[in-house]
């Protein structure tokens, strides 16, 4: 009993932290522009961090690390390669991948880090 409630909160803290620089996988599912736009836009992408992301149906994107944090705004494009990029309103700018691991979305930036969707609400 004690052996298998260990093995489900290993496996709790597996699925609620990053893992690092593994980047996409062959098993992973690549999204073109149209599925990366119907997945993301008008939608508010939650991590297990708490951090969220909302990429608003007219290209804006807001990012706050927790809900009382100043937003880091910008504007976002998708690609056919399941890429999407963000042009700050600061000029910087980063593209990062959204993939499916089956049924889960995950982020991966460009270090690799892997980082599952927790939620995905309409915004």
């Amino acid at each position: 009993m004690k052996q298998s409630l260990m093995s489900g909160i290993a496996a709790a803290c597996l699925v609620a932290t990053p893992v690092v620089a593994q980047g996409i996988r062959d098993s992973d599912r690549r999204l073109d522009a149209s599925e990366m736009t119907e997945i993301l836009a008008g939608r508010v992408v939650e991590f297990y961090d708490g951090s969220k992301s909302r990429y608003g149906t007219d290209g804006s994107y807001r990012y706050t690390y927790t809900d009382d944090d100043p937003p880091f705004l910008g504007q976002y494009t998708t690609a056919d390669d399941s890429t999407v990029c963000v042009t700050f309103e600061n000029g910087a700018s980063r593209c990062d991948h959204f993939v499916m691991d089956g049924e889960r979305l995950i982020l991966v930036i460009e270090d690799g880090t892997r980082f599952p969707v927790r939620n995905l609400t309409a915004e």
